[in-house]
C-alpha cells in the first residue's frame, strides 16, 4: 500500500536527487520561514504548489502559504522552526519540528495572550524539478493552545474521556 500512495502523488520524471530536496526543504524553513521573508517564498515553492493542510479562508497555494504565515507572524513575531529529525525517501522529506512563539497579537480569531508556547509539528512535502510542490502537515494545536491559555489543560485520562475514548 505505501508503494501506491507514493505512486499516486509522482507527477511525471523528477530529477531532483534525494539529498537535494531535503536541502531545498531545509533551506525553506532556514531562509524564508523561520526570518519571516515570505518575498523569496516563490524562489522555493512551485508555480504549481499545492498546500493540503491550509487553514479555513485560505487558498491552498503559494499566496494562501504566505498569508498564513503572515498571519502568524503578527501573532507571533518571534516565531521559530528547530528541525529536530529529517528524513528522506523518493521525492519526499519528512521533518519533526518544534515551533515556538510568544503570541504578541490575535490568530484566527483567538486574542493576544502574552505566553509563550512551544508545540511539537510533523511536515511532509514532495519536491519536484528543484522546487517543493507539495505540502501535507499534523500540528499539536491542542498543546499550542493549552500553553497559551486559549484552552483548559487536561490530564491524559479526562482528555480521553471528554473526546468519547
Amino acid at each position: 500500500m505505501q508503494n501506491f500512495a507514493l505512486a499516486r502523488y509522482s507527477k511525471g520524471p523528477n530529477t531532483t536527487s534525494t539529498d537535494q530536496k531535503r536541502d531545498i526543504a531545509r533551506r525553506f524553513i532556514i531562509e524564508v520561514l523561520n526570518p519571516g521573508n515570505m518575498a523569496a517564498a516563490d524562489d522555493f515553492l512551485h508555480p504549481d504548489f499545492f498546500e493540503h493542510s491550509a487553514p479555513p479562508g485560505f487558498p491552498g497555494n503559494r499566496e494562501g502559504v504566505k498569508a498564513v504565515f503572515l498571519a502568524l507572524y503578527e501573532a507571533f513575531p518571534d516565531f521559530n522552526y528547530a528541525v529536530e529529525e529529517t528524513v528522506s525517501e523518493g521525492d519526499l522529506v519528512v521533518f519533526r519540528i518544534t515551533a515556538s512563539g510568544t503570541m504578541r497579537g490575535p490568530l484566527l480569531g483567538k486574542p493576544a495572550t502574552g505566553k509563550h508556547a512551544q508545540w511539537p509539528e510533523i511536515h511532509v512535502a514532495r519536491a519536484k524539478d528543484g522546487l517543493i510542490i507539495e505540502h501535507w502537515d499534523v500540528i499539536d494545536r491542542l498543546t499550542r493552545l493549552e500553553q497559551l491559555g486559549l484552552a483548559p489543560r487536561q490530564g491524559a485520562g479526562e482528555a480521553l474521556d471528554n473526546a468519547g475514548w
